[in-house]
Formats: C-alpha cells, sequence, structure tokens
C-alpha cells in the first residue's frame, strides 16, 4: 500500500513537474498564431506574424548570423573535440586528471564569468594586434570553446563502449593508420559524431549571455535581437520568432538523442 502511494506520488510529480515545464513554451507557440497584437486574449487562428517574420530585413540578418554561427562553430568544435575525446581514450590508462577538469571546467562555468572573460580577452587581444575585433569571427571562437567538452565527451564515452580487440584485429590485418580510422574509426563512431554535432548546434543557436559579451554590432544573433525586442513588450512577433527557434532546438536535440541510441545500440 505503502509502496503504491509512493509511486503515484512520484507520478504526480512528475506530471506536475513536466506541466511547468512546458506550459510557458506552450503559451508562446499559441499566441505566436494570435490574428491579434496581443499577448493576453487569443483572438483567432493567424500566420501574419510568421509573414511579417519574412518581410523584417533585422530578423532575417540576425537568423542568418545564428545559422553561421552555429554551423561554422559545430564543424569546428566537432573536429577538435573528435581529437581531444580519441586523445582521452588513448590515454585513458595514465593520470590524466588535470585534463578531465580542464575538459569540464567550461561545462560547469556560469555563462556570464565565461562570455566577460572571453570579452576582455578579445578587447585586450584587439588592442594589442589588431586582430579579432568583436563581431562574429570573435563569437564563432567563444562557441568553440565551450562547444568543445560537450563533443570531447560523447566521441570518449563511444570509444569506451568499443571492444579493445577491435583495435588490435585491425593492426593485425594490416591496415595503415589512415585505412583504420578511414574504415574503422570513423563508421563506427559515426552516430556520436553526428549526434555530438546537433547537441553542438542546439547549444550554440540559443546561447544569448555569451554572444551577447563577444558580439560586435553586425554580429546580432536571434536571442539577442529577441533580448533587444523584448524592452518595447513582448509582440506576437517576438512569439514566432521564440516559436520557430522552440522548434530548430526541439528537432536538433531529438536527432541528436536519437544518433546517440543509434550509436549505444
Amino acid at each position: 500500500m505503502r509502496k503504491r502511494t509512493l509511486q503515484r506520488g512520484l507520478t504526480g510529480i512528475w506530471w506536475a513537474t513536466l506541466f511547468f515545464l512546458y506550459l510557458p513554451l506552450a503559451v508562446i507557440v499559441l499566441f505566436s498564431f494570435n490574428s491579434a497584437n496581443s499577448t493576453a486574449v487569443f483572438s483567432s487562428f493567424s500566420l501574419v506574424w510568421y509573414q511579417r517574420l519574412l518581410g523584417n530585413e533585422q530578423i532575417i540578418n540576425a537568423f542568418g548570423n545564428s545559422l553561421i554561427l552555429a554551423v561554422s562553430s559545430s564543424i569546428v568544435a566537432l573536429v577538435v573535440g573528435c581529437l581531444i575525446g580519441y586523445g582521452m581514450y588513448r590515454h585513458r590508462h595514465r593520470k590524466l586528471g588535470w585534463l578531465i577538469i580542464l575538459i569540464y571546467l567550461p561545462i560547469v562555468l556560469p555563462d556570464i564569468v565565461f562570455g566577460i572573460s572571453e570579452m576582455a580577452f578579445f578587447v585586450e587581444f584587439y588592442r594589442l594586434t589588431g586582430f579579432l575585433q568583436p563581431g562574429l569571427g570573435t563569437m564563432i571562437i567563444a562557441h568553440v570553446t565551450f562547444q568543445i567538452p560537450f563533443v570531447a565527451l560523447i566521441v570518449y564515452s563511444r570509444f569506451v563502449g568499443l571492444d579493445p580487440t577491435l583495435f588490435e584485429a585491425a593492426k593485425d590485418l594490416y591496415a595503415t593508420p589512415f585505412k583504420r580510422a578511414l574504415h574503422f574509426l570513423l563508421p563506427t563512431i559515426k552516430p556520436a559524431l553526428i549526434s555530438a554535432f546537433f547537441l553542438s548546434f542546439t547549444l550554440s543557436i540559443d546561447d544569448f549571455v555569451i554572444s551577447f559579451f563577444t558580439s560586435g554590432p553586425e554580429s546580432t544573433t536571434l536571442p539577442i535581437y529577441i533580448w533587444s525586442a523584448i524592452k518595447k513588450g513582448i509582440t506576437p512577433e517576438i512569439n514566432a520568432i521564440a516559436t520557430l527557434m522552440i522548434g530548430a532546438v526541439a528537432v536538433a536535440a531529438i536527432l541528436s538523442l536519437l544518433f546517440n541510441r543509434q550509436g549505444r545500440r
């Protein structure tokens, strides 16, 4: 009896958590289709705010910057993080506690601290050398730095799950290092790489704090645009932008989860 009561209580807490977690998102999505210019009363279903988005040049430019930032930083982070993850696996028997701390540090470090430190570095570096003026380039570098740990850990966990004798078998078959990488390593960790890419993409496209501190006047992204526009009040147009971002992040997260499960299987 107590076990059943406890189970029902935990189930109730679970559904209550989901309710309060996703209800605000559902409200935003609902009012993005509101025909009236109101965020309090839903009048009727309409796509007028999505049509306005297509005619807003600032939003289109912000979306383009967000897409360039997310794709380019994810690709760079994928390459560097894959190499780091493989290196962690190859030297896993050594005492690399300091390396593990360095990998986890960008993950646990508060975004505002990370963003301020990146901004201070880029400003001082530009003052001394004239390179890396705050803009899309500095944002890509900043995003790569916090995406690499996630990629490295995903790739490392994939390698750990492999049978070590597979590497020896590849060597016994006289496969060169290049052939082992091309025909064995890459196909084996392909699901992990795809999962890591979509996770990096998700982290980048909705990032605000680090993007805000490392951006320039011509590198506004969608989160930064939303933050600037929301000062004037929440409008259905803002809800429409947020809905599109929710959809993009949800799709990327689902794809990352699916490929990650496929890799485990």
